[in-house]
């Protein structure tokens, strides 16, 4: 009882006397802070609630506890996940195990809401191309609950019709994708691209050099809590990459095509066109002047693009989950461009965001 209460009591002290941590760099998300201390709060309970959360958040060497927890679950008592993050083959992945039949109609809803308020009737060519995620090559194999994949493309070919459907699961494996992470690894979609460029009456290219952005420590190297090896980061560049630049309209700025400086921050995938961004032009100096492409995408279309940039002088991406479509308008004049919808089946799955 006394070495409980020394430990209890201990880490409560310790609690009170450290500094709060503002995020957790294993889990992406903002820590809770000391929630404010009102007669109100008091009353109705919401003080204590968000004080249960703080404590959780910034409970004293909380992520070697979750580490202990998992290696426990996984290694001790053979349980195959922690809290849906399981690894299989060496990829960490998490459970998709049904199709969401109201995201899926949320998703439609708002691929037709684009099409028939910018597309529809015009000289532009429509395509679209929906990105399995690891599970479709992991989880059966491993026994693991999936979502009916088949069914989900079936379904979104047919309520897609009005686009070019460019499928893109036979040239994809699971080496193509991060250890760590859910996104796929650039220098390993270039066939990916070219087939895409090849769908759109482009013709292939492969003058790439690899560089190396270092070690990348993905999402679910923190949901899984598990001491997993890191992934290397590799971006591709050849010369038109390198002349072109991306200008992000949220703040103002020109940067480079790979933002290093992104390096920094929790989540070093944003390196591909500064990550979550809702609305960039690139331009490239050396493409065909009359060539322009609009994406709307997800995550997956940052190091995607610049796979497909060589023939373009302009490409508008837009990212929908951060910019409401109806102000499209004030930046696209669609007319005569490419138009590519790319996103994956995990937000395709988990459609609440897009606007």
């Amino acid at each position: 009882i006394l070495v409980f209460c020394i430990l209890i009591g201990g880490a409560s002290l310790w609690l009170f006397i450290k500094p709060d941590n503002e995020v957790s760099e294993w889990e992406r998300r903002k820590l809770q802070q000391f929630p404010e201390i009102t007669f109100e709060k008091v009353m109705d309970g919401k003080f204590m609630k968000d004080f249960v959360s703080y404590m959780t958040d910034q409970f004293p060497l909380r992520n070697e506890f979750r580490r202990l927890k998992a290696n426990v679950l996984f290694k001790i008592y053979n349980q195959k996940d922690n809290g849906g993050v399981y690894i299989q083959d060496g990829f960490a992945s998490k459970f998709e195990t049904k199709i969401d039949r109201e995201s899926l109609d949320h998703f439609i809803g708002r691929m037709d809401n684009i099409y028939n308020s910018y597309l529809k009737d015009t000289d532009c060519n429509v395509y679209f191309t929906a990105v399995p995620d690891k599970n479709y090559f992991l989880a059966e194999k491993g026994g693991y609950p999936h979502m009916n994949y088949d069914e989900l493309y079936r379904v979104l070919g047919e309520k897609l019709s009005y686009m070019t459907n460019i499928d893109i699961r036979d040239l994809l494996e699971i080496s193509d994708y991060y250890y760590t992470d859910t996104h796929w690894k650039q220098e390993s979609i270039v066939d990916v691209a070219n087939h895409i460029r090849k769908q759109m009456g482009m013709k292939a290219v492969n003058n790439y050099e690899n560089k190396s952005a270092g070690d990348f420590y993905g999402v679910y190297y923190g949901q899984s809590a598990l001491n997993l090896d890191p992934d290397e980061i590799i971006y591709l560049e050849n010369d038109q990459i390198k002349a072109s630049e991306a200008y992000i309209y949220e703040n103002d700025k020109t940067v480079p095509i790979y933002n290093l400086e992104k390096l920094e921050a929790m989540d070093h995938y944003d390196i591909f066109l500064s990550g979550a961004v809702s609305l960039i032009k690139i331009t490239n100096p050396m493409g065909k002047e009359s060539k322009k492409l609009v994406v709307f995408r997800d995550s997956f279309g940052s190091s995607l693009t610049p796979l497909l940039m060589s023939d373009y002088s302009e490409i508008i991406l837009v990212d929908t989950r951060y910019i409401n479509p109806a102000m499209m308008a004030r930046f696209v004049e669609f007319n005569n461009q490419d138009v590519l919808f790319l996103y994956s089946t995990l937000v395709i799955n988990a459609s609440s965001a897009i606007k």
